[in-house]
């Protein structure tokens, strides 16, 4: 199906056939996940794809596998006909928009487990979610081909995660983490900002004031992991109506850091906190990543 000059696929074999046909033509065949509801973040990660790739494919599925029995699946936002503009003034390449019966043709029998990596931080709160990640990522892999996908690093731990399998089970994609796009006040861009009101939204500028306090307390020469979780802590617990975490961990492995330790490689400041209907994550790596523009400084 044509929508305008963009090539939109549901059907897995013509889709696998466009893909084939970019690679004869010596093409790099480049892969952009996502779920829809896109935005300024996801619109990056396109043209960052473009910049390694000379096929772009913008996937558009929102996976069941990786929401809760009481999370949003139902209620996930589903904004097909700005997503498809979108793409086309970005320059993918095409779109593949598969049904669920596409990617799960027998149900879910089969499973993607990663281990260790994916089982602190969001995985300690989020069941199944990463195998459901895991899974869909490998089905889109198999479905596209691609020499390059590209992720935003809001998601930090599902990028260690789909690194992990990429290794793991030697599939030859590079997988590229772009910096996370945030809002003019800091505020890390996400599908699920759109359920916050105005006053929520307010709240939840917390979250990237926290995560700079415990950057320029970096700065300053601070190394306790007890110290720095707190800076993050004092600015979102006043705003948040449930913290999931605020964790310090190595930035490899995840592992959360125990609070009287002090921190001596890299490290990620990881959180999630829910604010009204909305759960919100973000992060920063310590000494590498500069502080956050905007508001929040």
């Amino acid at each position: 199906m044509i929508s305008g000059s963009l090539p939109i696929y549901t059907d897995l074999s013509t889709y696998r056939q466009a893909c084939d046909r970019a690679r004869a033509q010596e093409k790099r065949v480049g892969l952009v996940p996502t779920m829809g509801a896109l935005h300024d973040g996801h619109f990056a990660l396109i043209d960052e794809a473009r910049r390694h790739a000379d096929f772009v494919v913008v996937s558009i599925f929102v996976n069941p596998t990786q929401f809760g029995p009481s999370e949003d699946l139902d209620k996930y936002p589903r904004t097909w006909e700005s997503d498809v503009e979108g793409c086309i003034s970005h320059g993918a390449s095409c779109v593949f928009h598969p049904s669920v019966p596409t990617m799960y043709p027998a149900g879910e029998q089969t499973r993607v487990r990663v281990g260790a990596i994916a089982e602190p931080l969001c995985g300690a709160f989020r069941a199944g979610h990463f195998e459901g990640v895991a899974t869909i990522v490998t089905k889109l892999f198999a479905a596209t081909g691609p020499c390059v996908a590209v992720f935003g690093r809001k998601d930090y731990q599902q990028i260690k995660v789909i690194e992990r399998l990429t290794t793991d089970l030697l599939l030859p994609v590079t997988i590229v983490g772009h910096p996370t796009v945030r809002e003019a006040d800091g505020l890390a861009m996400s599908s699920r900002n759109r359920y916050l009101n105005e006053e929520q939204r307010q709240r939840a500028a917390a979250i990237p004031r926290g995560l700079n306090r415990a950057v320029r307390a970096y700065e300053r020469g601070e190394r306790k992991v007890a110290s720095l979780r707190h800076e993050v802590v004092s600015c979102v617990a006043p705003v948040a109506d449930s913290i999931d975490y605020v964790e310090i961990a190595d930035a490899d492995t995840l592992e959360p850091m125990d609070e009287q330790r002090h921190i001596a490689h890299r490290a990620l400041i990881a959180l999630a906190i829910r604010v009204g209907p909305a759960r919100l994550i973000d992060n920063i790596v310590l000494g590498e990543d500069p502080p956050i523009k905007g508001q929040a400084e």
